[in-house]
């Protein structure tokens, strides 16, 4: 199990019972360490300020005391935004229908990097069925090195308003 993993299972119920979920954690850094977390409220709505301060309390407290490495280090906390990446196969599921960019870790019929509309994800399989340049593809959840949503003009207005807090 890697770092992130490791540091996003401990993380995670401590978030979860403040009504936020992680999306991804990245650790950068040689001598100090930066912790980037992205995080989402569980309900959906937008993320404030606000949340973001009460996720970086949290998480710096439950760092403090896990002292996961030696030293000091960063974090930054922030939200997914438009451009959201696509991480864990749940995401998939739930942005069925979005447009999306794709980087595969191998190639598929001589390329790498595709843009399309995301048409299902069979859990069971671990398959994404994606919509690419008139045609429909299957990519193993294995073969996926990144994923993002692309921002859209019908993207744009399936995004919640922005609230001010």
């Amino acid at each position: 199990m890697d770092f992130c993993t490791k540091l996003e299972e401990q993380l995670a119920p401590s978030l979860t019972a403040l009504g936020y979920e992680i999306v991804r954690i990245v650790l950068q850094g040689g001598d100090v360490k930066t912790v980037q977390i992205m995080a989402e409220r569980l309900d959906r709505k937008d993320m404030t300020l606000n949340d973001c301060e009460k996720v970086s309390r949290t998480v710096s407290a439950l760092l403090d005391v896990a002292d996961p490495f030696p030293g000091k280090y960063l974090l930054e906390i922030s939200s997914p935004g438009i451009d959201r990446p696509l991480v864990k196969p749940a995401d998939f599921v739930r942005f069925q229908g979005s447009n999306a960019k794709i980087e595969t870790v191998s190639e598929i019929n001589g390329r790498k990097r595709f843009k399309g509309r995301i048409i299902a994800f069979d859990l069971s399989q671990m398959r994404l069925t994606f919509a690419f340049e008139e045609s429909e593809m299957i990519i193993d959840f294995s073969n996926i090195a990144k994923a993002k949503l692309l921002m859209t003009d019908i993207g744009i207005q399936k995004q919640p308003s922005q609230k001010k807090s």
